[in-house]
């Protein structure tokens, strides 16, 4: 199938645009795990916050945009499964589920596949619903990460807002802008090659 054709078709995503192959699929795969790994890892702390801000969640709903929800879901699930059994990649070169931040690892998850999903819909291709898809994203990172950090940090619900998820806001937005950008523009230059 042509680039031109990938483009066209109702339904691609950004991966559909190379030759497929179940070794691109696992390419795509392992390389989504590894960008959000290096990403996590770009870490600044966050004064009375227990989390850091990383590009960790951007990374994550990139991969999910880009490699559309199954391979997005299937690479969120081998960093989630490599950090788990000891891989120092988690924020900070964390590991293992007792992290803190172990439930924005588990959001990203679900948001991957959302992204994914809403991707294969035509919602990376234009700026705002480009937002609007990274928005939906974070939203489902912060509905499973805040209640979890609450819990393994025993913090009260507003605490846990204000320590997991208020910091982060103008970082999102940041993130949502800069995505805004990159996702149409993939898409622009796809199309004209």
């Amino acid at each position: 199938m042509s680039t031109a054709t990938a483009v066209a078709r109702p339904g691609a995503v950004l991966a559909d645009l190379l030759p497929a192959s179940r070794v691109r699929d696992a390419a795509l795969v392992v390389g989504g795990a590894v960008l959000t790994g290096v990403a996590a890892q770009l870490a600044v702390p966050v004064p009375g916050s227990p989390v850091p801000v990383t590009g960790q969640t951007f990374a994550a709903l990139l991969v999910g945009t880009a490699l559309g929800a199954r391979r997005g879901f299937l690479s969120l699930a081998l960093y989630a499964v490599a950090g788990v059994a000891g891989v120092p990649w988690f924020a900070d070169g964390g590991a293992g589920a007792g992290t803190v931040s172990f439930g924005y690892v588990l959001g990203m998850l679900l948001a991957s596949a959302l992204v994914g999903a809403l991707a294969r819909r035509g919602a990376d291709r234009s700026p705002l619903r480009t937002a609007g898809t990274m928005v939906l994203g974070e939203a489902v990172i912060y509905a499973v990460g805040v209640p979890y950090l609450a819990l393994a940090a025993q913090l009260s619900a507003s605490e846990a807002i204000a320590a997991g998820l208020t910091p982060f806001l103008i970082g999102d937005v940041l993130k949502a802008a800069l995505a805004m950008g990159l996702l149409p523009a993939a898409w622009k230059f796809a199309g004209k090659r």
